[in-house]
């Protein structure tokens, strides 16, 4: 338990820290609308291929991890 308090306040520091980062400044965006609407499109792709990508991984675990069945050959007499 001592160890995933220690994890959870060094990430809680490291963000922090980044936070601070950010908020001093910067570059100016003069980035128009349509250049947001590629960037938004693009997202959508990549989240529309998330999907199938992690419906595939999951059926992969299921499959590793479900008891194994045992072929039985029958003998026609």
């Amino acid at each position: 338990m001592k160890t995933t308090t220690r994890i959870a306040a060094a990430t809680a520091t490291l963000m922090t820290l980044a936070t601070s980062a950010f908020a001093s400044g910067g570059r100016v965006d003069n980035s128009g609308i349509v250049v947001w609407i590629f960037l938004g499109f693009c997202g959508m792709i990549v989240a529309a291929q998330m999907i199938p990508a992690l419906l595939v991984m999951f059926g992969l675990a299921k499959g590793v991890m479900a008891p194994r069945e045992e072929a039985t050959q029958e003998t026609g007499k």
